[in-house]
């Protein structure tokens, strides 16, 4: 059960022309960011949080903007549960994802979550060790009434927004949401400010795409999916972490190392002092499969268990 002093460290931050984010403090695993962009009377709210106290928490917090401009559309930025799970407390809006994320919105379910947090085994005691702040019961889960291919433009009192999936990289769908006249983006977990990214999907060559994609808009203020409002350089910084573990996972796979091997080899370099290093277990995984497209997928039980294995040395369960 969460906690009231988690569920109160966050804020409500005011950024440029009609735009707006609700900041988990933490910015830890399932501690991500919702964002709101005002227009004439209507608002789109960019993703829900990982429970209902949290969500609703957030909501009284956007409630003096959305008094005079209502929330008329949501946005899911992907189907990682942190950014959808609250939906039901939205569900009388249109609901938009693209529709690669729908699809992974079908797959992981609230109670999906709490039988990963179950067993007694490395990967259990982990996920309850990152994850047991939230309550994921008396959710009930709202899926998106409205999917896109790609693009979408979406008038919002006035104020346009794009809608851009650049997935898969984080997961099978990734959708960025720009403010132009704001110079401003929601990137959704495509950046992490101050944390490890996890390629949960890929390709890394995606993500990394996605990454010059948003340095070409010309937008001035970042808001990552998880993490403090931010700039272009933490978008290059997301970029330079996935060249680097591709590149030095890549080296590994050619010299037969598996991957645990190559996760527990790896020096992290200048990018040690990024939280959640641990997620460098999935990545590496996700780069084998790139090399080697016969390599079993691993379900989420699994990839748990790999960041359980390398967070050991670190972490008490």
């Amino acid at each position: 059960m969460a906690s009231d002093r988690t569920i109160a460290d966050a804020q409500h931050v005011r950024l440029r022309g009609g735009c707006h984010l609700w900041q988990q403090t933490a910015g830890g695993w399932g501690m991500s960011n919702a964002g709101l962009v005002a227009g004439r009377g209507a608002s789109l709210l960019v993703d829900t949080l990982y429970d209902l106290r949290r969500t609703s928490r957030m909501l009284d917090g956007f409630a003096a903007v959305t008094a005079r401009a209502p929330i008329t559309t949501v946005v899911n930025t992907h189907g990682n549960g942190d950014h959808w799970f609250g939906n039901q407390l939205v569900e009388d809006t249109e609901i938009v994802a693209s529709h690669a994320s729908l699809a992974d919105m079908r797959q992981v379910q609230p109670t999906d979550m709490t039988r990963l947090m179950a067993p007694d085994t490395p990967s259990g005691r982990f996920a309850r060790r990152i994850f047991d702040g939230f309550d994921f019961t008396a959710i009930h889960p709202v899926l998106p009434s409205r999917t896109f291919e790609r693009e979408l433009s979406l008038d919002i009192g006035g104020t346009c927004v794009r809608l851009i999936d650049v997935g898969p990289a984080h997961t099978a769908g990734d959708t960025i949401v720009h403010v132009p006249d704001a110079r401003t983006v929601y990137t959704g977990d495509i950046v992490f400010a101050g944390a490890t990214p996890v390629v949960w999907h890929g390709p890394f060559d995606n993500w990394v795409a996605a990454c010059d994609l948003i340095l070409g808009l010309g937008a001035e203020t970042i808001v990552p999916g998880h993490g403090p409002v931010t700039t272009r350089a933490a978008v290059r910084a997301t970029r330079a972490y996935l060249e680097y573990v591709h590149e030095q996972a890549s080296a590994r796979h050619a010299v037969g190392m598996s991957p645990r091997e190559a996760a527990r080899d790896i020096p992290l370099g200048s990018f040690t002092g990024l939280a959640e290093s641990e997620r460098l277990a999935v990545n590496v995984h996700t780069v084998y499969r790139e090399l080697d497209p016969d390599l079993a997928l691993l379900d989420g039980p699994q990839l748990f268990g790999c960041m359980a294995d390398l967070a050991c040395p670190r972490i008490s369960f």
